[in-house]
């Protein structure tokens, strides 16, 4: 049987019956008229491009939910690894492994060569700052042939083959790559559709790639506008002008006609993550008199109307494995009283962040703020989109962030996560921990390949970062995304990593 990405993304189909830097490119031939031309979906997206769809940033995820790149490896319904532009491979040593390749093209008509993906795997690797899914990984790729690659990487890593599903490691096209240290997807990807225009980040057009090695997709393209106010996303929906609407707010969930509504248990974690770096968070007393002031059970219904679960750690129930093999959190700090946080933050401002891309995440920053206030801190908000706040959220130049994480997202591995997250010198480190007992056992989870065991050194981390207090989850979210009636195909995804495909089209 033909392998497509419709068998190896995590999906759910819907029937008829379920309720770097970016340089921007030619003109698409995607209508700009209200309803778009026949056929194309027209699609709102929350989060806008971070940096211009550079597939370096989080943009990444955009280009992998719209179906424009593929890398090597896909992830199945279960989390492993599959076939996408890769059909198989094997491991030679632990730090050796092969992989063969597919015949495909680039859509700009170019083969999908051993030469081409070891381009784009050595431009990943070299990329400033270092992509979150090589944070704890250097990767060496040699073309053995023109359809064989062999990576090798200088520490054994065992689960490879999830790490370069991640759309950071999507194969592009050489053209992609500038000299000057630019890349641009557009007509460089190898996915079904292929981006032709991006206007700042407001909107892009994607017409089909008929070349594309799994098949000619049923839509003729895609359309896509973010609309970063949930409730505008949702009358967006309501009001015919978009046939998907991603990432519906909790408050607005209710008032979709039911066979619209779409929920989703997802891999999504909503923490209060807190600077361990500079700042008043610096007191581990004062950490964890936060964590003993935040309840994240009181958000459950009255913000996610809900659509949420109280958080039991890092990892919630999506994460099906995790609840069995949760470890008990010890050696945490005493937390300061009241008294006692008010005297050591005298003068001080508790400087919390808050994005409103998700829209129920300022609504939640109002509610910590009241009970971190009652705890003894002042506190002040700054509300923003999270691509105006992004830089100075690695620059440690906030005390705590109300963060929601996907976070299985980068690689469908744990580990990955905590590396990039929580340890010394992690790319999105926002809680600036530096911790040796974390590092010991993020690593620990790292060099183990027997699955259940490192699931079980996984648990044994987060309970290392829950001790330092530089996270507090809050609760785990259920994604609602909102889909018309005459749409068919849409993949609903709890990894948040996949949309469209070539079976997404209207009826």
């Amino acid at each position: 049987m033909r392998t497509t990405p419709r068998n190896t993304f995590v999906a759910l189909a819907l029937t008829p019956l379920l309720a770097g830097c970016f340089v921007s490119g030619g003109e698409g031939s995607g209508s700009d008229t209200e309803g778009g031309s026949a056929g194309r979906l027209r699609v709102a997206l929350a989060r806008p491009p971070v940096q211009a769809l550079s597939p370096y940033s989080d943009d990444a995820t955009l280009l992998g939910k719209l179906a424009v790149v593929e890398g090597l490896t896909a992830l199945d319904k279960k989390g492993a690894a599959a076939p996408a532009l890769a059909t198989s491979w094997k491991q030679d040593n632990p730090t050796t492994w092969t992989f063969e390749l597919r015949k495909a093209t680039f859509q700009d008509g170019t083969p999908v060569t051993a030469d081409s993906v070891v381009n784009a795997l050595d431009h990943a690797d070299a990329a400033t700052p270092k992509p979150r899914v090589l944070s704890d990984v250097t990767l060496t790729a040699k073309a053995d042939d023109a359809d064989t690659v062999t990576i090798s990487t200088k520490a054994a890593d065992p689960v490879l083959p999830l790490r370069l599903a991640s759309p950071v490691l999507a194969i592009l096209a050489k053209k992609a790559y500038e000299k000057d240290g630019t890349v641009s997807p557009i007509g460089t990807g190898t996915g079904p559709f292929k981006v032709t225009k991006l206007t700042g980040t407001s909107k892009a057009t994607l017409d089909r790639y008929d070349g594309y090695w799994g098949g000619k997709a049923k839509a003729p393209g895609v359309d896509v506008t973010w609309i970063a106010d949930g409730t505008a996303r949702a009358n967006a929906l309501r009001g015919g002008d978009v046939d998907i609407a991603e990432w519906i707010p909790t408050s607005q969930a209710k008032l979709l006609d039911v066979k619209t509504r779409h929920e989703v248990p997802s891999v999504r974690t909503d923490s209060l993550i807190l600077n361990t770096g500079n700042g008043i968070f610096t007191d581990p007393a004062l950490r964890a008199a936060a964590r003993e002031a935040v309840d994240g059970s009181a958000l459950v219904n009255s913000i996610f109307g809900g659509y949420a679960d109280p958080a039991q750690g890092l990892f919630g129930p999506a994460v099906s494995w995790a609840a069995d093999q949760r470890v008990d959190v010890t050696g945490r700090a005493r937390a300061a009283t009241p008294a006692q946080v008010r005297s050591k933050t005298k003068g001080k401002t508790l400087r919390l962040a808050a994005f409103t891309n998700r829209a129920e995440l300022p609504e939640v920053a109002s509610v910590l703020q009241q009970q971190l206030e009652k705890a003894g801190f002042t506190v002040k908000q700054d509300v923003r989109e999270y691509t105006q706040m992004e830089t100075d959220l690695l620059a440690g130049k906030y005390d705590a962030l109300v963060m929601s994480r996907v976070v299985l997202l980068d690689t469908g591995d744990a580990v990955a996560y905590l590396a990039s997250d929580y340890k010394s010198g992690g790319v999105y480190n926002i809680a600036r921990l530096k911790d040796s007992k974390v590092d010991e056992a993020v690593n620990s989870a790292a060099e183990e390949g027997d699955t259940a065991k490192r699931q079980q050194k996984v648990m044994a981390a987060e309970a290392q970062i829950l001790r330092t207090d530089a996270v507090v989850p809050l609760v785990h979210e259920k994604v609602v995304q909102g889909i018309a009636t005459d749409v068919e195909g849409v993949l609903l995804d709890p990894r948040e990593r996949s949309l469209i495909d070539v079976d997404t089209h209207l009826k």
